[in-house]
């Protein structure tokens, strides 16, 4: 695993389950929707006079959003990076870590999983390296406090355990 996180191809660092979901993701655009769209724009042509067709123009602008899309996620399955969680040292946080940490005001404990930007997911748990509080948990061990700038202000957090994602 790469211990400097500065490169902006590490930004594709992903977890083998998020590679494998985004491949799905992938396949099913390009097979499933891709009819769809090519269905409804048939449909619309079958419609008449392009000129003022909505439901054309419509279907189009789908067609292209879908298109981008598709090209996006090849793009980013090319340059992923999967991380060896079997690899993982759980002596200080990397991204595919679990990390359990207290809110040292709050004397609340809360769960991260460390992962590329592309898996971030903040609403289940799941945090960017490039995150504020990711990026500044990324190299710290157990037992250590890290002090973290986030909007609303600065959160201090004592790493409780680091384990395997």
């Amino acid at each position: 695993m790469k211990e400097e996180f500065v490169n902006e191809t590490d930004a594709f660092m992903m977890s083998k389950k998020g590679y494998e979901e985004m491949l799905k993701k992938l396949e099913y655009l390009k097979t499933v929707k891709r009819k769809e769209v090519s269905e409804k724009i048939k449909q619309a042509i079958a419609f008449g006079d392009l000129s003022e067709n909505a439901e054309y123009d419509e279907a189009k602008k789908e067609q292209a959003f879908l298109e981008s899309e598709i090209a996006r996620l090849e793009s980013e399955l090319k340059h992923a990076e999967i991380i060896d969680e079997k690899g993982l040292s759980t002596s200080k946080v990397a991204v595919g870590c679990k990390v359990i940490l207290e809110d040292l005001e709050r004397k609340k404990k809360v769960q991260y999983y460390i992962t590329g930007r592309l898996e971030s997911d903040p609403l289940n748990g799941k945090i960017s390296w490039k995150s504020p509080v990711g990026s500044a948990l990324i190299g710290h061990k157990k037992g250590d406090i890290v002090e973290i700038k986030v909007p609303r202000g600065t959160i201090k957090y004592k790493i409780v355990k680091i384990q395997k994602g």
